[in-house]
Order: C-alpha cells, then structure tokens, then sequence
C-alpha cells in the first residue's frame, strides 16, 4: 500500500463517521473502546485499595492507552486536510490544533509529555485524561445535529443576549438612582446594581449580589430582573430546540437526498448499443421513468438535480422537436461527464479536437459529441453548466471572452489545444428544433463564410486546408447518406453575420488552425437509435481525412463493462 493511499485510509477513518466502512471500522471501535478505558482507569485511580492492589495493571493500562493515542492525534494531524479542506497546509494544521476537537486531542493526550519537563499536579493531569471522555461526541450524531443548531440559530441567540444586556443595564441604572438615597453604602455606585443585576441570572453562588432593595420602585425593578432571569433560560433554549428540530429535518432530508441520488445514478446504468456492441451512458431518463422504476416524485428529482448541478441537469424534449410538429413536453434528466468548472476536458494528444460549446443549453448533442470523441480518440472540451444556473448560455457565440471565470476557463483551454495548421476543430451543435425552421438536410456544414458561399470562398473562413475540407465534405455526406439516409448543406441554410464573435474564429486564433461547425439535426443525436453508430461512422471519416495514419485503439470499457461501477460518467477511463 503507497503512503498516499494509507493517508486517504486514515481520512476516511477519522472523518469520525463510524458509518464510513474502512478496515471494517475495528480501528474506530478500537479508539472508542480505549477512550472509555482510559476513563476506566482514571476513575479506578480514585479507589486507593485498588491502586494498592492493581496499580501496575493501571499503569500499564495509562502508558499504553497515552501512547496509541500518542500516535493517534498525529496521524489525525497530518491527515486533517483531506478529512476537512478549510485545515490545507502548514497553518491549517495549526487552527486545527486549536479547533474545540483538536484542542482536546493534544491537552488529553501530550499533557503526559509536558510532566516529564515540568511536573504538574496530579489532579490537574488526571482531568485532562478525563478530558478525552469529549471526543466521544464526534461519533455522536447528536452532538454534530446539536452543534449545528446552535451554529444557525447563533444570529437569534446574539440578538436575544444583546437585549438582556441592553435591558439590564438601563434597569440597573434606574435601581441605583431608586436605592442611593436609601442604600447610599451598599448602593456607592452604578458598579453595585449591575453586578446585583447580573448576579441574580445566575443564583448568585457566591453572595457578591446579597443586598436587595427596599424601596417600591426598586423591588419592581427586581420583580422584572426576575422575569428577565427566567427568560435568560427560557428564550435561548426555545432557539435550540427550534434549531434542533430543523437539523433533525435537514438530516432527514439530506439521508432521503442521498438515497434517491443514489436511484437516479442506477438510473443511468450503461446500456449496449443495439448497432455497435459498444456499452454507453443513456441519452437521458424520463422523469415518468423515475417515477415509475424508483418512486421519485418531481420533487424528489429537482431537489437531486438542484444539489448536484455538476453531474445532473433537466432538460423538456419538446425543444428537441420544431414547434410545428406540435410536440408535447417531456421533462428527462441528463448526467454528463464533469472535470473542470465549465464542463469536460480532455486531452487525447490529438490533432482532431470535438469540441460541444452548448451541451447545458441543448439536449443529446453532450453524449453524441463525447461518444464520437471517444471512439475517435480526439481531444474533447465541452460546455455542461452555466456560471448563472438560471440563465443558460452557449459558448458559441463569444462577444466578451472575459464574461466570466468560467468561459475564460472554457477558452484557455480550448486555444491549449491549437497546436497548428494541421490541426482540426470540430463544434457540434444542435439544428431543427424549437422555433428553427425544419431544414432538408440533416448535416450543416458552417465555417464562418456567409449563407451562400457553399464553395467556402470567403475571406472569413476559418478553414485553412479547404481542398482537404471540400475533399472531406463530399466523402462524409456520401457516406452519410449511404448508410443512414442522411443528407448534408455547406453554408447554405445558416448566415454568420459576425464571423469575430464565432467560437471557431476564437479558437483558429486568426487562422492558425482548421475549424469548423457542424451543425446536427436533433432527428439524429436525440431521435435516432443509431445516434452512437452514426458517431462511429463520423469518427472513422475523421481519423481517415484529418488524422491518417494513426493507430488507435477502441477504449476498453466501451466494449467491456465495468464490474459493479456502470453507474454515468463516473468510472469513464478516458
């Protein structure tokens, strides 16, 4: 086992959720076990005919139990930046030493080591043993559901003790301009009234408040500080309970959340493709589906969607249809592949890059693109989320590189893989549907020239080889159209008015590589249950026109299943 895998172990064991299994949880049992019997010992101590009888074995017992847990805080210290990511590095480490927890593991355990420099009572030492009897609540689920009660009820409480005091205060000065005249020696100064205020909060243990009031203004005064000593208790408490009760429904609700992420992952086990034998995520599952296989209401699915907007979106397939075939709505949810803070990105070494600048705006075209990548063995970069979540964007169309962190992540590592004239890049994008006009041809071509221009002759191409793009233009709709029926268009149906702003003038980086759109009727990517043959067919012609004479391999787990881990995206090897 590699140091780094025996620290990830550790982490796991130290998360301090016993349900986490790891090492069959024997190590967290075994810390709870001599946590109790360090107690054991401390409290046996007290008895001195059992320190006369057993003193070795309570010795023994205290040596070895302050030596595991010797070893124990320190692996918990080099291990914390994985269990927590706000201790990172040297200095996180040290606001971990003196976090609640970690104040207790250190005082607890190396007290023992400070005794042999400067001896301390022994009281003193056997208190901080004791001590360690707190590190049981970080296994308490009780005690992490209380700790966050108090923590989002904190504002209210802050609010309610600012109040007490304000009140307190004013009350205490009003007693001392009530009692002076009559108590001048006891009531000297203001001094005298606040600490009697405050003393009677909480019993007065030590007498300093014993001197009541005599006048009538004066014990009203206290009939009132009274009132407020009960509400001191009353109103904090009221907060706590309410705040526990929440975190009790939020642990409920988070315990339900996980198990239906759960069911909306089997959702998304990987089928066989009917056409190629290759094994590949499903397109997307209908909400009736989950309804209907996982009892997942509407509900339940957009409360898993919202939580985990990096592996799940929805998305209606009535968009995927024109609107004068009158489709009807179909609400489905899609997972897709997720690595960088717009989307996937992936490196093959190749000269062919697929790029997908619109997948969190348009059904099908995601799996399609990333499929053909694969099979391909192209480079691969696509667009899955939306730096607004209620607003969603496409990355074709470029006006400001600079909008946001996240499309300027998104070009960066686009114009990473423009590596020079030879190089090609391919966007995909989806056509016919919604609104758009129900074209004839299934495949256009786009390169930036005006509508028309269908011999690619313009000044604003952002194809350099346009002998080889013609050459693969007409080899690639023949075979299209061959095999499947489908037909294709170069620049005939769709116009670039502003060829700067187009995501394939960006990337070419004035013309410094090949770049094109093709743009897919949602018939094929969304429609067609050869959608993944018909990705084959394109990554073949790719490979034989753009990249010839290049060995590549079909991925593995393409045509292989993963044992027990067939789940989305997630085990993808790419």
């Amino acid at each position: 086992m590699s140091l780094e895998q025996l620290k990830h172990d550790l982490a796991l064991v130290f998360d301090d959720n016993t349900k986490t299994v790891i090492y069959k949880n024997y190590l967290d049992c075994t810390i709870l076990f001599l946590i109790f019997l360090s107690t054991l010992e401390v409290f046996l101590s007290t008895f001195p005919g059992v320190v006369e009888k057993y003193g070795r074995v309570l010795d023994f017992v205290d040596i070895f139990t302050t030596i595991f847990f010797t070893i124990e805080v320190a692996l918990r210290i080099w291990t914390i930046d994985l269990v927590d990511e706000k201790y990172q590095g040297f200095w996180g480490r040290v606001r971990y030493c003196f976090s609640f927890y970690g104040l207790i593991d250190i005082v607890s355990t190396y007290s023992y080591y400070v005794n042999m420099i400067t001896p301390l009572p022994v009281s003193t030492l056997k208190v901080l043993r004791v001590a360690r009897l707190f590190r049981i609540f970080r296994f308490m689920k009780s005690s992490r559901l209380l700790s966050a009660a108090i923590e989002n009820k904190s504002k209210e409480l802050l609010v309610s003790l600012q109040f007490l005091i304000i009140v307190t205060v004013i009350l205490s000065f009003v007693l001392f301009f009530a009692e002076h005249e009559s108590q001048p020696e006891v009531y000297s100064n203001g001094c005298v009234p606040m600490l009697w205020a405050f003393m009677q909060y909480i019993g007065d243990p030590g007498g300093l408040g014993d001197y009541p009031p005599v006048t009538h203004i004066g014990k009203i005064i206290a009939s009132v500080i009274g009132i407020l000593g009960i509400a001191i208790f009353a109103v904090p408490a009221g907060l706590i309970g309410s705040g526990f009760t929440d975190e009790i429904e939020n642990d409920r609700h988070n315990e339900k959340l996980k198990k239906d992420l759960q069911s909306m992952r089997y959702a998304f086990k990987q089928k066989q493709c009917r056409f190629t034998k290759f094994i590949r995520v499903p397109n997307h599952v209908s909400v009736t589906d989950l309804q209907a296989e996982y009892h997942l209401d509407i509900d339940d699915v957009m409360a898993v969607v919202e939580a985990n907007p990096t592996r799940f979106r929805l998305r209606n397939l009535a968009k995927a249809r024109p609107v004068e075939e009158r489709p009807e709505d179909k609400l489905v949810v899609e997972t897709f592949p997720f690595n960088r803070s717009y989307g996937c990105f992936i490196d093959r070494g190749s000269k062919v890059t697929i790029v997908a600048p619109s997948n969190s705006s348009e059904t099908a075209i995601g799996p399609f693109s990333y499929y053909l990548a694969k099979i391909g063995g192209f480079n691969y970069i696509s667009k899955e989320i939306d730096a607004n979540p209620n607003y969603t964007t496409s990355y074709y169309t470029v006006k400001d590189q600079h909008a946001n962190s996240q499309l300027e992540d998104f070009l960066g590592d686009l114009k990473s893989l423009n590596r020079g004239e030879d190089n090609w890049m391919i966007f995909f994008i989806s056509s016919c549907g919604g609104e758009e006009p129900l074209y004839p041809t299934q495949f256009h071509y786009v390169c930036c020239c005006k509508k028309g221009d269908e011999n690619i002759e313009g000044e604003d191409a952002s194809i350099l080889d346009r002998d080889l793009f013609r050459k693969a233009y007409a080899s690639i709709s023949e075979t299209l159209e061959k095999e499947y029926g489908y037909t294709s268009d170069c620049q005939r149906y769709h116009n670039t008015p502003n060829a700067k702003t187009k995501i394939e003038t960006i990337a070419g980086g004035g013309s410094t590589c090949n770049a094109f759109t093709l743009r897919i009727n949602w018939s094929v990517t969304c429609w067609d249950m050869r959608h993944i043959a018909v990705a084959k067919t394109l990554a073949d012609k790719f490979n034989e026109l753009f990249e010839p004479g290049v060995e590549k391999k079909i991925p593995e787990d393409l045509t292989k299943r993963v044992k027990e881990a067939d789940y989305g995206y997630d085990f993808y090897k790419d």
